[in-house]
């Protein structure tokens, strides 16, 4: 018998005023699974993160968290579920310094990592603690923006280009990160134009293009179909 999926996306529809985003966009991720979601820019990847999350205006379909169906529920009610996102902007508060910045969420349920836990994951921050947040490096800020979020209790990871711009030393950072949040309980749907990157921590990746999933690869099948990956993501 299958897993019952943790989230279940079905036909689901995004809008930003006028302009229509996701056309019925359906997938799953189980209960400790990484997750990506791949596919060019534009192909509608950072909005699919926002709609589960409430994060748009106008949405319509379903998208179930734990059995709970939240299509009508507001953005901070999905988060108190225990879902938590982190956007490709990392959204670092400059008029804090790095604890302000990691104490600011809400615990929104029982089980988050304690500070000592997040400092055992990115030794960095803890040098760093009476530092300004957008002082810190690029790598820095993403393993903050990350930490920020195992503080608040959230099993459901939804994490938006990582890896953006960050220096080869880093992604390999992220990478194990991402590797020990799975094997804790964590699951994590991660938006990754790297798929080299991807193909390191993903358990199944869907392909996304105009606004639709149009493909998913098992990460055991991707070395046997990079020729379609490479053509999906015109690399």
């Amino acid at each position: 018998m299958a897993e019952q999926a943790l989230l279940s996306v079905g036909a689901l529809h995004a809008w930003y005023g006028e302009s229509h985003i996701l056309h019925g966009v359906d997938f799953e991720v189980r209960r400790g699974e990484v997750v990506t979601l791949l596919g060019r820019n534009g192909a509608g990847k950072t909005t699919t993160l926002k709609s589960v999350l409430g994060m748009v205006a106008r949405r319509e379909g379903s998208v179930r968290f734990d059995g709970k169906e939240t299509i009508a529920l507001s953005s901070n009610r999905i988060a108190r579920l225990g879902l938590a996102f982190c956007p490709e902007e990392r959204g670092i508060f400059a008029s804090l310094n790095v604890q302000e910045n990691l104490l600011l969420p809400p615990e929104v349920r029982r089980g988050g990592l304690a500070l000592g836990q997040i400092f055992g994951l990115f030794p960095n921050l803890k040098e760093r603690l009476a530092s300004q947040g957008t002082k810190l490096s690029g790598g820095e800020q993403q393993m903050l923006a990350i930490g920020r979020i195992l503080r608040t209790g959230a099993r459901l990871l939804l994490l938006d280009e990582p890896t953006e711009g960050l220096a080869p030393v880093i992604v390999q950072h992220i990478s194990q990160t991402i590797s020990r949040l799975k094997a804790e309980g964590f699951t994590i749907l991660l938006v990754e134009q790297n798929f080299r990157f991807a193909s390191r921590v993903a358990d199944r990746h869907y392909v996304m293009e105009n606004g639709r999933i149009v493909d998913m690869i098992p990460n055991a099948e991707l070395q046997s179909n990079l020729t379609k990956v490479h053509e999906y993501l015109g690399v």
